[in-house]
């Protein structure tokens, strides 16, 4: 699950780096204006990852070997 979350994590970020530097939307590129509906769906699936992400801050991720 927590590889599933960064990757969302990348693909949002990567997406608003290209806003941001370019202008450019890579999700909206890829699915156009007709499939609206799918890039609401990645956004929103992109804000739940983050948010999730928010519990990765507070887990002890240390290992005792």
């Amino acid at each position: 699950m927590k590889k599933l979350i960064l990757a969302l994590l990348i693909i949002g970020g990567l997406n608003w780096g290209l806003i941001g530097f370019f202008k450019y939307n890579l999700v909206d590129s890829i699915f156009g204006a007709d499939l609206f509906v799918v890039s609401r769906i990645i956004y929103a699936l992109v804000g739940l990852a983050a948010i999730w992400a928010i519990s990765f801050l507070f887990s002890d991720n240390t290992r005792e070997g």
